[in-house]
């Protein structure tokens, strides 16, 4: 009996992450007032009673594709937070601050539609916990390089540094995506950041390679 319940199991997953997927592709394609759960069932290649069964509506369709979406920039951020755990301040913030373009930069059409959607459609909750998580680690890490910073409040040296980066790597991927190549978004993120942080010593100039 154990293998049937795992294949139902799988195809279940299957089957959300069909609509998931097919509402992603909607909303990037038409805009947000012209899904509706219908035409997700129709692009999923399965029935409106089968899209039921997992989703009582497309608001909460579209809450669990905003939730997946959060979630894979948070796990690429925990990558690269682990990747640097033991890095200097500098190099650290360097791959970081990377680490959030990349992020930002995970299907950047549908994100727009997120940042257009999220307010309207009462996400925030979803989106405040992985601010939360995220501030949280990279507080633990700055916390770990105490003696290599100069700004003795680290709760709030965290906030404006999350809230820093967060905002200029949103700004540039969504809106002005001419900036983020070649690395100069990025070394100059880094300056501004790490010469808040340990403004006695500053930071050196990295060239980007061409």
């Amino acid at each position: 009996m154990t293998p049937r319940k795992i294949a139902s199991q799988q195809r279940s997953q299957a089957t959300v992450e069909a609509l998931l997927d097919a509402t992603a592709r909607i909303l990037v394609r038409d805009g947000y007032d012209r899904a509706s759960t219908n035409r997700i069932a129709a692009v999923a290649g399965v029935s409106v009673g089968s899209l039921y069964q997992y989703f009582p509506n497309k608001e909460s369709i579209v809450a669990a594709l905003i939730a997946r979406h959060t979630r894979a920039m948070l796990d690429l951020l925990k990558d690269a937070l682990a990747a640097v755990a033991s890095l200097d301040l500098e190099p650290a913030m360097r791959e970081l601050i990377a680490a959030m373009v990349d992020a930002h930069r995970v299907d950047p059409a549908l994100h727009r539609i997120f940042d257009e959607q999220i307010p309207r459609m009462g996400q925030l909750d979803e989106i405040e916990a992985i601010n939360r998580e995220v501030f949280a680690l990279v507080r633990a890490y700055l916390d770990a390089r105490r003696d290599e910073i100069a700004v003795t409040d680290l709760d709030t040296a965290t906030f404006i540094c999350v809230t820093t980066v967060e905002t200029l790597t949103h700004e540039a991927v969504l809106r002005h995506p001419d900036m983020i190549e070649p690395a100069g978004l990025v070394e100059e993120v880094t300056r501004l950041v790490v010469g808040y942080l340990r403004p006695v010593t500053g930071i050196s100039r990295t060239v980007p390679a061409s």
